[in-house]
């Protein structure tokens, strides 16, 4: 005699949509908990050691010993220092992400003393564009036809010799 009892079906059997909602929920959940860390980039100039230097007073030796060296220098006049800061984090899929940006200027005398301390904001930036063109080389573009039968003629019937290859065993010329 057969029994006419039959199992209960799987709970992710009965409601797939259930089971879809609470994996994408996971999913989504996930993303949230690793957060890149910031990272700090750039020779951070602390304001409580800025506040330390007197213009006038410190030369670019005293600088140096209490900041470090700076990040960049002036192009056309090396009596400018810049102490360059950031604070980034990484994003998916882009470039890193700018949260907090810090530069101090520092100019000096033809001696070596400090003249003047300022910090530049974002007024003070200027915004450059990247220019996504490239500059073509001139021989480096060829057609099909050339692409199609520019190796006729290299190689002779009897294929390479040892005296046409090249230092690599390659074609020499």
């Amino acid at each position: 005699m057969a029994s006419s009892h039959t199992s209960p079906a799987p709970r992710a059997r009965r409601h797939p949509m259930r089971a879809g909602l609470l994996a994408l929920g996971l999913a989504l959940a996930g993303c949230s908990v690793f957060e890149a860390p910031p990272v700090q980039r750039g020779n951070r100039a602390d304001p409580e050691l800025i506040s330390q230097l007197t213009p006038g007073v410190q030369t670019k030796t005293d600088v140096r010993a209490l900041l470090g060296s700076p990040s960049a220098t002036g192009t056309f006049d090396d009596q400018e220092w810049y102490y360059i800061s950031s604070i980034t984090r990484i994003r998916p899929a882009q470039n890193p992400g700018v949260e907090q940006q810090r530069v101090v200027a520092m100019q000096f005398d033809d001696q070596g003393v400090l003249r003047n301390i300022r910090e530049l904001g974002p007024k003070d930036m200027k915004d450059v564009p990247v220019v996504e063109r490239t500059t073509p080389v001139p021989g480096s573009e060829r057609t099909w036809l050339q692409a199609l039968f520019g190796n006729i003629g290299r190689v002779g019937a009897g294929g390479l010799t040892a005296q046409d290859q090249g230092p690599g065993g390659g074609p020499g010329r």
